[in-house]
């Protein structure tokens, strides 16, 4: 007979305890699986006689026909066999000592097993990556060792190249087939030379009109200069007239190269058509009003010929705020997406009485530079050394292309680079959580978090942002997109408790009675300067580990696009500048998690660490 306590799970739909089953009187009541829990039992006795977790575990697995990690057998030991259990295990205690007294102590020593961790979590994704690579590999490969391609190679010599783009962002940016591309980042990755040679492909077209612009003409002159050095030997016979503005070529083709000063000057562009429009440092434009107009513009009546704008710049300037919100904040560097509205966020699609009801407008896409990625400016390093003695703000933008930093930022120690990461499966048995700013009229803000027991790092891997959404149906959302993953906890916005005069329930009463539970967030006084002053602490980057304590998920939009750009107290206090502090809703609800003490557990923690499954009723007269 087992003798295991039965277990309760938040609602019907969250993970079923290995070695468990549900109960057939209460489906919220777990209750031992005799068969499988004798299993465990004896997996128990054989890990307490020193055999290894992981041999164990595959004869667990096979036995009983589930899956387990390794880990996942060490946690149940803990729970049954730890500290505080009935049988406490001699050996978890022999075990604990053992890592106390290997446990590194200087710094040298945590340096060397820092290190040692990620050879192996590198080895571990190379062996996933051959595995996937294998499975997308065909197996049945053409012969090509009778084929004869010197005949190539000596056509290839005899040729002159013109243009050749540099391996990486260039050739990625010139191959690009979204409408609207971005073509972005520090300064000298070769973005100018790119927009000047994207539209030679269509040269040939008598039908191509094309138009490039800078913001003023004394910037023009440069890009002027170098088109007179490409132009006339890729195409001979091009012509360009000087009063007008404007490359004739052969074909019958035009390209005007012109100036925009002031966004009203967009006006005299009304009634023409361009096929491909160009922007030469599109940050230097204020307003995005410029930019939108001209989309209007982009039409022709030739199928063969596709509509692009093409677009390059720095970070930084006076426009910086829209490009970033246009192509930087909607999906990570790289990536295609649906064209979406700067204020809105919403998908730009066309009308119900349009043939094509309910598609996006368009595509965008942003490709970021950097100064490695152009070998004719880098190899030597004088241009870099030129940008490294810059000010930070602009050494940043310049020289990293990096598109978070903001005058008066409240976070300025967030860096792309450190903070946002490639997703990846998170493994089931790291703790989870999850964090709320609840608004209707505004904004939802929903954060799930993960604990890495290896280093203590908070990973931000899930974003809920919504609007209008009522508490009901806001519960109801979080629990689709958990599925059957178990959260240790949630916080909410401890105003979502409060009765404004009413007598039903209250939005988080709303949110609990769908089985979406909740505790309230610290709103005492001083809690919000001292979420402020954890969260900067959390994005410290280790000098040991070289790892900050918080991560984010580059598919987190929102909060990576609202962090780096938190304005500070003008008044030199130690919040964030109360007049924004209302529309905050991403950075409200990051505040809650980091001060919830979130906290790891590992199988050494002797049972103190491992979350205990109670019944606690939020409400004790309705019992849920």
């Amino acid at each position: 007979m087992i003798n295991w306590p039965n277990r309760t799970r938040p609602n019907t739909t969250a993970k079923i305890l290995y070695a468990y089953k549900v109960s057939e009187e209460d489906p919220l009541v777990l209750v031992p699986d005799e068969e499988k829990a004798a299993f465990v039992e004896q997996a128990m006795n054989y890990l307490e006689e020193g055999n290894s977790s992981r041999k164990v575990t595959a004869w667990l697995v096979s036995q009983t026909g589930d899956k387990l990690s390794h880990q996942g057998l060490n946690i149940i030991w803990n729970r049954f066999r730890g500290k505080g259990t009935d049988t406490p295990s001699q050996r978890l205690k022999d075990m604990e000592k053992t890592r106390k007294k290997n446990k590194p102590k200087t710094v040298a020593e945590k340096r060397m097993a820092i290190a040692k961790r990620k050879q192996t979590d590198a080895k571990r994704r190379l062996t996933m990556a051959k595995k996937d690579l294998n499975k997308l590999q065909p197996n049945n490969e053409l012969p090509t060792s009778h084929l004869d391609f010197s005949s190539i190679e000596d056509q290839r010599k005899k040729q002159e190249v013109i243009f050749a783009p540099n391996a990486g962002p260039q050739t990625e940016f010139l191959a690009a087939s979204e409408r609207e591309v971005l073509f972005g980042g520090s300064a000298g990755g070769g973005k100018s030379a790119a927009l000047l040679a994207d539209p030679l492909r269509y040269f040939g077209n008598p039908n191509f009109n094309g138009l490039l612009l800078r913001r003023t003409n004394d910037e023009l002159r440069e890009l002027i200069r170098n088109s007179q050095e490409l132009y006339p030997r890729a195409y001979p016979g091009a012509k360009w007239q000087e009063k007008k503005s404007q490359w004739t070529f052969p074909s019958g083709a035009t390209l005007w190269m012109t100036y925009l000063e002031r966004p009203e000057d967009v006006m005299r562009y009304q009634g023409q058509a361009f096929s491909w429009i160009g922007w030469d440092e599109l940050t230097q434009h204020p307003t995005s009003f410029s930019y939108l107009y001209l989309l209007s513009r982009l039409r022709t009546t030739d199928p063969t010929l596709p509509l692009c704008v093409r677009a390059t710049t720095n970070p930084g300037s006076s426009g910086h705020g829209w490009v970033k919100k246009m192509f930087i904040d909607p999906a990570p560097s790289g990536q295609s997406f649906d064209a979406t509205d700067i204020e809105t966020g919403q998908v730009l699609r066309y009308p119900e009485s349009h043939a094509k009801s309910g598609q996006a407008l368009s595509q965008r896409r942003f490709i970021p530079s950097r100064l490695s990625d152009n070998p004719y400016l880098s190899e030597d390093g004088v241009y870099e050394a030129n940008l490294l003695s810059l000010p930070e703000k602009q050494r940043r933008q310049l020289l990293d292309g990096d598109w978070t930093v903001a005058d008066g930022a409240a976070f300025s120690e967030f860096r792309e680079k450190d903070h946002v990461i490639t997703p990846y499966d998170i493994p089931t048995d790291w703790p989870r959580f999850r964090s709320c700013d609840y608004g209707y009229s505004s904004f939802s803000s929903v954060h799930w978090f993960a604990i890495d027991p290896g280093y203590d790092t908070l990973i931000c891997y899930r974003e809920l942002y919504v609007t209008k959404y009522t508490g009901r149906d806001l519960a109801k959302a979080v629990l689709e997109a958990e599925g059957a993953e178990q959260m240790q906890y949630g916080i909410l916005d401890s105003s979502c408790w409060a009765n404004r005069g009413q007598l039903g329930p209250s939005i988080a009463e709303e949110m609990i009675s769908q089985g979406c539970r909740w505790r309230p967030s610290d709103r005492s006084n001083g809690s919000r300067i001292a979420g402020k002053n954890r969260l900067h602490e959390l994005l410290k980057v280790n000098e040991v580990t070289e790892l900050p304590g918080i991560q984010f998920f580059n598919s987190c939009r929102q909060v990576i696009a609202d962090l780096p750009i938190i304005p500070s107290d003008p008044k030199g206090g130690d919040d964030i500048d109360a007049r924004t502090s209302q529309k905050q809703h991403t950075y409200d609800s990051i505040r809650y998690a980091v001060m919830s003490r979130p906290r790891a557990f590992s199988a050494f923690d002797m049972g103190n660490g491992v979350p205990q499954q109670i019944w606690r009723p939020a409400d004790s007269t309705f019992g849920y």
